[in-house]
């Protein structure tokens, strides 16, 4: 017997266990209807805060002269009071005027030159190690992360001070675009971070869950970096959020705190960010996806502990029955938190193609080897596309035994493939349409040609951070800077 024959023997049995883990994984992740259903209708409220807190506002930028100043601009024109607030710059490689710009606009601004460790979360630990030298870090009760080619409305740190006064320790915010019409490629990502927002954050923060940090817009408390900022990967923001959870905490989400953003518009660009976070979110995994797994089984019983033994609540004994019952409450939450932190963080997309390469393609095609293709409709598969074609065509292929039917198993594997593909191609079209409806408060205003044809390449988007993922797997990648030019700002956004 012949090694094609004898994993052809195989295919029957190993299908059945292929179909098997498509539905384990399916019921896995089936909670997060339940995040889109609650995300359609409700979002965390925050009561006006009774405290005004002290913040510092930490800025890694790196040639950012053409946009750091409208940031630092939009900075001032909070309505929170100007004295609880400290702007932070670390100039980190700079060859422009990105320094002198900070400093004009009354930041503080340290310079840094190490192109050995050229990662914004270098960037963050020198200036986080400065800001204890000259101020002490825990002299701010909290931080501010932002981007230089960020803008913030007026009454975002406001917004966000309510948040933290309710005693929330991570919070994360509305992450709008700037040059969200600028063209297709920008608007691909305005949509994934809309998408986030009522995928993800605004369901996340009702249930009191841990949302996730997207490397902009985020507030935290000061025992975070009480030892310093650690976070040095590609993906910093990825690394903090597994860390967060995995040691117990929440990380909510102010629907009311608006900031803006500046997109790629070069597909060049856009193809070396969506790989450096692919390899980024693959190390995210390997670091922190072990400890999340734990805390899944054991929950409270075993929470990491990187930031001091106080900053949070290991399980304790009670010692009333309400203490009793909030604790179940608590060990429940963080188990699945973290249980959804981990489904956040496992690389699918890796495990699917490896299964589907392994048993659909090649051991269907050693199968169709032994027995030949059997009658099989080139427009199978349950897409509502797939069902159309056989609607009105009906065309199938046999072969008999042999290698022609060998390749041609394969090639039939391959094309259903793409034709699943190009049907949910279709049908993720209509989140555009989803996501321009509900949202069509806090998108720009555009045209409806212009928000058709983002609707058509919306999708695109997942697709790219598909095969970005497949190829990080392999690929040696280095953080480079994306470069900011929009000369828009909080003027410009106020003023349509």
């Amino acid at each position: 017997m012949s090694i094609i024959s004898f994993i052809g023997n195989h295919y029957i049995d190993w299908k059945n266990v292929y179909y098997a883990i498509s539905s384990v994984l399916s019921f896995m992740l089936a909670y997060k209807t339940l995040y889109w259903i609650i995300g359609f209708f409700f979002t965390r409220k925050f009561k006006p805060a009774k405290n005004k807190h002290k913040y510092g506002i930490v800025i890694a930028a790196r040639n950012e002269e053409k946009v750091i100043g409208n940031l630092l601009d939009s900075i001032k024109k909070q309505d929170y009071p100007s004295k609880l607030l400290t702007v932070f710059v670390v100039a980190d490689n700079c060859t422009d005027n990105t320094a002198k710009i900070a400093r004009e606009h009354g930041a503080i601004c340290y310079e840094r030159f190490d192109d050995a460790h050229r990662t914004k979360g270098y960037a963050l630990e020198f200036l986080f190690d400065r800001i204890e030298s000259d101020y002490g870090r825990m002299s701010f009760e909290g931080y501010f992360i932002f981007d230089a080619d960020n803008l913030l409305k007026s009454d975002y740190i406001t917004k966000m001070n309510d948040a933290f006064d309710s005693g929330e320790k991570i919070i994360t915010s509305y992450r709008n675009t700037k040059n969200f019409d600028e063209n297709w490629i920008a608007s691909t990502y305005a949509l994934h971070w809309i998408r986030s927002i009522r995928y993800n954050h605004r369901a996340r923060s009702v249930l009191r869950l841990a949302t996730n940090i997207q490397g902009t817009g985020f507030l935290f408390t000061n025992e975070i970096v009480k030892n310093g900022w650690h976070y040095t990967s590609l993906t910093e923001d990825r690394a903090l959020t597994a860390d967060a959870v995995a040691q117990g905490y929440q990380i909510t989400y102010q629907n009311d705190a608006m900031f803006y953003d500046e997109q790629p518009i070069s597909l060049k660009v856009a193809l070396r960010q969506r790989t450096r976070w692919a390899k980024g979110h693959l190390q995210a995994f390997v670091e922190s996806g072990p400890y999340l797994f734990i805390n899944v089984f054991l929950g409270k019983w075993y929470v990491r502990t990187k930031w001091g033994e106080n900053s949070v609540n290991k399980k304790r004994k009670s010692k009333t029955f309400k203490e009793f019952i909030l604790n179940i409450i608590e060990n429940i939450r963080h188990r699945f938190a973290s249980y959804d932190t981990l489904m956040q963080l496992t690389p699918f997309n890796i495990f699917n193609i490896a299964r589907w390469l392994i048993v659909i393609v090649v051991m269907y095609g050693c199968y169709c080897y032994n027995v030949g293709v059997l009658d099989v409709n080139i427009f199978g598969g349950g897409t509502y596309l797939a069902q159309a074609l056989r609607h009105f065509f009906t065309i199938k292929v046999t072969m008999n035994p042999g290698i022609n039917a060998l390749f041609a198993g394969m090639l039939l594997s391959i094309w259903l493939r793409i034709l699943f593909r190009l049907g949910m191609y279709i049908e993720n079209m209509a989140k555009a349409v989803y996501l321009f409806i509900v949202e069509h408060k806090n998108i720009k205003k555009m045209s409806i040609w212009k928000k058709m044809l983002y609707t058509l390449t919306w999708p695109t988007f997942d697709i790219i951070g598909r095969y970005a993922m497949y190829a990080a797997l392999f690929m040696h990648v280095e953080w480079k800077p994306i470069p900011h030019e929009s000369k828009i700002t909080i003027d410009d956004i106020n003023a349509n």
